[in-house]
Formats: C-alpha cells, structure tokens, sequence
C-alpha cells in the first residue's frame, strides 16, 4: 500500500481516507453527514439498500483536502474495497456498537493492521439501547478509539481533522 501519499493541490495538502466497516455502521451515513454532496453507488436489498461500489466524499478545510471512501460493508464486495483501498493514506474503522462486533469486523482490522496502514476506531450508534462502547477499549491494537455519532456533524468533522493532523504530522516526519 502508498502510504501517505500526499499531493499539494492547488497549495492543498490532499487526503485519501477510506472507511471501512460491517453492513449498517454507518459509513454512508457518515460522509453524507460530512459532505451533503457526496456521491453513493447503491442496490437495493433486504433491509433497505446496500453501497456496492463505494461512497465518495470530499472535505476542505485549512489548506487540507480530505477524500472521504467508503467502503461496501459485506464480504461478497472485497474486489470493491481493493480497488478502493489502493493509495489510502489512513483508514477509519467504523463500527456499529449496539451490536456485537462480527467476524467481518474483526476481519477488517486484521487487513488494516497487517498492511501497516494508520487507522482510527470510530464507535457509532454508542448511544442506543444495548450499546456498550467501554467494552472496546484496547481491541484494536494501538490504533485510538472515539466515540462518534455519524448523523452529528461537529463531532465527525472534528473526529476526522484530528486524524488528518496525524496523518500529516507522520508525513512531515519523514
């Protein structure tokens, strides 16, 4: 994987972030939440419809451009987050905490830290019946944990440009 990939555009600094996450976390909510502009390539399906390409959003903010991915949430699609993936230079780990954490989750992880890629554990829904977001703490490695409601933007925007300010600050100390 390119890692920290980095592109002055236009005397921007340029991101690509992908989200990967189970069916439902919330990672379609989330960039449309972030960018109201975002585009969705979707199919319908049992519980409603369903991201079969990707999702694909863009922040700018400080000199920063942020390309926001993500990433179709079912095992069928992995060709899909491949292609995706391809260049990222940090992930978000999205998860749906009113559920048990499944084995395509876990899966997940395990990709993102086998291919050495800087990831962030955001923690959804930790608000509804059930959720227990304290029982993830040190799940995932050294990888930081936040909690983070994907229909709230303030706390999306704020959770994704403190990621960003790590991912710029590794490339700078290079």
């Amino acid at each position: 994987m390119n890692l920290l990939n980095l592109q002055p555009m236009n005397g921007e600094t340029k991101l690509k972030i992908v989200i990967f996450g189970a069916f439902g976390a919330g990672k379609t909510t989330m960039i449309r939440t972030l960018d109201p502009g975002a585009t969705h390539i979707e199919a319908n399906c049992a519980g409603g419809t369903t991201t079969v390409a990707l999702d694909f959003g863009r922040i700018r903010e400080d000199g920063l451009a942020i390309h926001l991915y993500g990433t179709p949430g079912q095992e069928r699609f992995g060709f899909a987050r491949e292609i995706v993936a391809r260049g990222m230079d940090g992930a978000v780990l999205l998860i749906d905490v009113s559920s048990t954490v499944d084995e395509f989750t876990w899966h997940l992880s395990d990709y993102l830290h086998g291919g050495g890629v800087p990831f962030v554990v955001f923690l959804n829904h930790s608000d509804s019946p059930g959720a227990h977001p304290d029982a993830f703490s040190g799940q995932f490695g050294s990888s930081e944990v936040r909690m983070v409601s994907a229909v709230d933007r303030q706390q999306c925007m704020d959770a994704i440009l403190e990621f960003a300010a790590t991912l710029t600050s590794r490339s700078r100390g290079r």
